[in-house]
This record gives structure tokens, sequence and C-alpha cells, in this order.
């Protein structure tokens, strides 16, 4: 699974370009893998809309330190057309980590629902 550095060719490249751009600080390309409009389910309670908030949200992350696992196992995606559903065994071992995702008119994947913890 090839990944060009930038852009998620796969609806499973997504989840490891986000770990690889949070780790190296760079919350604004995380921001180019959702849609403008994507729903961030966390925190758990009170979900996080729209990609500026989502930002937001991973920057908070960072300034305390967090760090992303780059190699959870992928499980086998479903898609639906334009539509994937994508999930990873979290690396922590506190369940998995579940998205939706939609194909862009380019060809690339974008997060449109996010569900970065599920027991």
């Amino acid at each position: 699974m090839a990944v060009d550095g930038k852009q998620a060719l796969e609806a499973e490249q997504v989840t490891r370009l986000v770990a690889e751009r949070f780790n190296s600080g760079d919350i604004d390309g995380i921001g180019e893998l959702y849609e403008d409009d994507a729903v961030l389910a966390f925190p758990p309670d009170r979900p996080t809309e729209g990609v500026a908030a989502i930002k937001e949200v991973y920057r908070a992350i960072a300034a305390q330190g967090g760090a992303f696992s780059t190699d959870e196992e992928q499980l086998p995606t479903v898609h639906f057309g334009d539509l994937a559903l994508a999930s990873t065994v979290a690396a922590d071992g506190k369940g998995t980590r579940t998205q939706v995702l939609r194909r862009q008119a380019d060809g690339t994947w974008k997060r449109i629902i996010d569900r970065p913890e599920a027991a």
C-alpha cells in the first residue's frame, strides 16, 4: 500500500497518515485528511464538528505530550461506493478506532466521521 506522503490513495492509509502527521507536529496536515464538516467523536461525550475544531482537539492533545502509534493492526475495510468503513485495533489495547471515509473527486480519501476510541 503506497502512500505518496501527502494524500491517502486508499481509505486504509488515512489512519497511518494522521498518526505520522501528529507525531511530526503537522496539525494542519491532519486537517487535510478530514472533510470540512467532518465529525470527531472526541471527547466521547461531546463530539467535535468541523475541521477547524478538530484541529484544535489535535493541538490540545499535542500540547499534553501525546503520541500516536503508527503500527496498529488494520482490520478489513468495508466499501460501499465512494464510502468506506475503516478500523484499526488500538495499540493501547483499549478497543478499536473506527472511521467513515469518503472518496474525493481526485481519488483520495478523507474522514467524515471519526471515532478514535471505542471499547
